[in-house]
């Protein structure tokens, strides 16, 4: 857990495997609390990131704090997404892969792999097969854990 500076909330970071999600929640410490949770998809690009608050928290947020949770927020987007901002049809190869692969590549796998891409890949953007390696499976062409 993160604590915030006052020590009153904390940040809680998990993954949901049958969400295909990151999520954050937001926690008041000392009444183990949730009076908000962040949830982050993080493999369907048509699922955009939400923000939830406890229906019947009558607590209020100040804030500071709700400023850090939405910039913790904005981070794990920006981290878990990155790979969605690149042009629609590496996006598609890209979550093709993370299907395909569950997000992992061995290396007797990697030279296979590497020969589709460079088939299915036009030309042209083989210069982005580092971020699709990158995006898909988090190593590069070469096989380097990045």
């Amino acid at each position: 857990m993160t604590t915030h500076p006052s020590g009153r909330y904390g940040l809680t970071f998990l993954y949901s495997v049958p969400d295909d999600a990151w999520y954050v929640e937001l926690d008041e410490v000392s009444g183990q609390r949730q009076p908000a949770v962040g949830v982050v998809p993080d493999e369907d690009p048509a699922r955009e990131p939400t923000v939830s608050f406890h229906p019947r928290s009558e607590r209020q947020i100040p804030y500071d704090v709700m400023r850090w949770f939405m910039d913790a927020m904005a981070e794990e987007i920006r981290t878990s997404r990155a790979w969605m901002a690149l042009r629609p049809d590496l996006v598609e190869v890209i979550r093709g892969l993370r299907q395909e692969h569950l997000g992992v590549i061995g290396d007797e796998d990697l030279a296979p792999v590497l020969a589709e891409l460079r088939a299915t890949v036009p030309a042209a953007d083989l210069a982005d097969l580092a971020d699709v390696m990158l995006h898909a499976f988090g190593r590069g062409p070469d096989g380097r854990i990045l």
